[in-house]
């Protein structure tokens, strides 16, 4: 169909016209007469000097006309209605009427009409030319339609813009002189960066496998907990890969009209094709690549739309070769088959959190922008990191840069790291207003913790810190800190944490006779466990059988299409073996607290005097190695942190002050 004839939307071939059109009426409209609602007479030189001698003159204008010659007036004005006041006058009648003389008036007469001692007002205005009459009647117009025109043009481009750009892809195609990333910037995913490192190598040298006749993977799929480095290696594959490289979010294909994403990836893809080899990656892929028909009340037709678009482009009837897809997702379960099929991803690159050399290298990549002290030793501090990724251990270190300039220090040091991996994964201290009777309850409530960990853990997880300063939303905090990477979990172990989760409020019960809200987490993690135990791992007495579809990431229309495989009876003997799970180990728990309660009540008047205590000592009143701390220990501590405190501020000014040399110190004896 001819645009130029479409009669949906048509639009004149000379749009000028119209705006002559309209400017003629508005000049038209201008012009016309109006008529007042008061009724203008027209005064003789007599009826006009009787009206001023009888002071029925109410105000006058009074204009000289050149052209009609010197004593040659135009004297327009208001004055006293003659019929106002009379009986037999309307009750509408105004009280003035509007009058209007042209003539000749004489230097007496002009000298009446304008004696100061006249009661109306008089106006003398001067006379003004043709031209400007037309610009003061004209100029307001143009300048109305001037700005009327601005706005209209303005909107009418950025609407035609914008619809002509809502099927345009919004796909970046980035610079390699502003990537500089690569793969030595990429640390803790060795395998993954090998298997990249084909699709590297392939666009560089493709003629090393075709001639054996290897065929590049279409496309790869990247999977992996959030902050583990998925985009970061996409972004190592741009700079490494000397090809275009486009890139593009999942949630961009979706837009507010119907039928946009579809053609949104059919242009990328065309852009892709005109520069091939290329790269494209679209990053959080399960956006648009969700599994069609789920949902409640059916799909997404548009997002199916575009999830259809997608596959057809990858591998259908009409594919092209040399457009490598590069995607990444941390939901790799609520894909559609279809698109993990071999043909589209053919490949798909696991990166999961990294073990300690993995951490120890990620702490070195990013430990290049930070000023480490000397006592820093990356190898113990990715010991004491154990199930962080990529991502928590830059903000570490962020974190402990901060905590280091705060301090005004010069350097990072250990123990600004160690804060920091405190702050990052318990949270921030924060104090709170609480009386005697609140921090004892919470002083037995962690020492409860503690001490039952410390005495049934292998050294697997052993207790870090215990304190009852607020972190986040506790009021104390019992911090465990895994000694190496756990890969699996025994039956034992789990129920070690069961039982040193209820610690907490077996202390509260034995101390005070009485619990607490305060294990409500304590109680939900204990259970939560044991439903596992019972339903996923088969370590009941239910014996190895996988009881209900367990799907914890999946989308809201598979969560409410969950299909119960058991009994009700068989959900009574789950309910059973839970809660046995759980007294159990409430028992058990209840047993070594009676047993040590010398050692609980170390623990607790330990944390009402420090309020923080290292796991160190909590193992040396275990082992009966410790030395109860009084309160002179407590108060020369303090002391001393605030002399030290004052002789760093003290070296800090010497340090900045101009012209001064520095003290040398003198030699003392600690």
């Amino acid at each position: 169909m001819d645009k130029k004839n479409n009669s949906l939307g048509r639009i004149p071939n000379k749009p000028y016209l119209v705006w002559i059109m309209i400017f003629c009426a508005i000049i038209f409209l201008v012009m016309l007469p109006r008529g007042g609602a008061l009724k203008v007479q027209n005064f003789d030189v007599r009826k006009l000097m009787s009206a001023a001698n009888n002071d029925e003159l109410v105000e006058i204008s009074i204009t000289n006309d050149p052209n009609g010659g010197k004593d040659w007036y135009s004297i327009v004005g208001k004055v006293k209605n003659p019929l106002f006041g009379r009986e037999d006058a309307p009750a509408d009648t105004p009280r003035t009427l509007d009058f209007k003389f042209e003539g000749r008036v004489t230097d007496d007469m002009y000298k009446q009409l304008s004696a100061p001692t006249s009661p109306w007002t008089v106006r003398e205005n001067p006379a003004g030319s043709f031209w400007g009459n037309i610009l003061t009647t004209i100029l307001p117009v143009l300048l109305i339609l001037g700005v009327i025109y601005f706005m209209l043009t303005r909107q009418m481009k950025a609407s035609g813009r914008m619809g002509m750009n809502y099927s345009k892809s919004p796909a970046r195609l980035m610079s390699p002189d502003k990537n500089k990333v690569t793969f030595a910037d990429v640390a803790g995913c060795e395998e993954s960066k090998e298997e990249v490192r084909e699709i590297v190598e392939f666009l560089k040298n493709p003629q090393k496998f075709r001639e054996i006749g290897a065929r590049i993977p279409k496309g790869i799929l990247m999977v992996g907990p959030p902050g583990t480095g998925k985009t970061l290696l996409a972004r190592a594959v741009a700079g490494e890969a000397d090809v275009p490289f486009y890139t593009i979010s999942g949630s961009d294909f979706v837009e507010l009209f119907v039928g946009v994403g579809a053609a949104r990836v059919r242009d990328m893809f065309e852009q892709a094709r005109k520069t091939a080899p290329c790269l494209v990656f679209i990053d959080e892929i399960d956006a648009v690549g969700r599994q069609r028909g789920a949902g409640l009340g059916g799909g997404n037709d548009e997002r199916e739309q575009t999830l259809n678009s997608l596959l057809v482009e990858m591998d259908g009837f009409d594919a092209q070769t040399g457009i490598i897809i590069i995607a990444a997702t941390n939901r790799p379960d609520v894909l559609d088959s279809a698109l993990l099929r071999p043909g589209r991803f053919d490949r798909q690159v696991v990166i999961d959190l990294p073990d300690i050399n993995g951490r120890e290298e990620i702490l070195k990549v990013h430990a290049k922008k930070v000023k480490l002290a000397d006592d820093v030793d990356l190898r113990k501090v990715a010991q004491l990191t154990a199930g962080c990724s990529g991502a928590d251990l830059a903000n570490m270190l962020n974190e402990g840069a901060i905590i280091a300039a705060r301090k005004n220090e010069k350097t990072v040091t250990m123990a600004d790291l160690f804060e920091a991996r405190d702050k990052v994964f318990f949270g921030r201290e924060h104090r709170r207003v609480m009386d005697s009777e609140e921090r004892s309850l919470t002083a037995y409530h962690e020492a409860g913790h503690a001490l039952v960990q410390a005495l049934i853990d292998d050294g697997k997880m052993p207790v870090h810190k215990v304190t009852i300063i607020p972190r986040g939303q506790s009021l104390g905090s019992t911090m465990f800190i895994p000694a190496k990477d756990i890969m699996t979990q025994t039956r034992g172990k789990m129920l070690n944490q069961i039982c040193a989760s209820l610690g907490g409020r077996v202390a509260e019960e034995i101390v005070f006779s009485d619990i607490t809200n305060g294990a409500s987490g304590d109680i939900k993690s204990a259970t939560a466990v044991a439903r596992k135990m019972v339903c996923d791992w088969g370590m009941s007495e239910l014996g190895p059988v996988a009881l209900g579809n367990n799907q914890e990431h999946i989308f809201l229309g598979k969560e409410f299409a969950r299909d119960q495989n058991f009994s009700e009876r068989t959900a009574e003997m789950i309910d059973a073996q839970i809660k046995k799970i759980i007294e159990g180990q409430l028992d058990r728990a209840r047993d070594i607290l009676k047993s040590n309660r010398d050692k609980l009540d170390m623990i607790a008047n330990e944390l009402l005097l420090r309020e923080t205590i290292e796991g160190e000592d909590v193992y040396k009143i275990v082992r009966g190695e410790f030395t109860p701390t009084t309160k002179e220990d407590i108060e020369r501590a303090a002391a001393e942190k605030a002399a030290a405190a004052l002789a760093a501020e003290e070296r800090e000014k010497r340090a900045v002050a101009p012209g001064e040399a520095p003290e040398s110190p003198s030699p003392q004896t600690v």
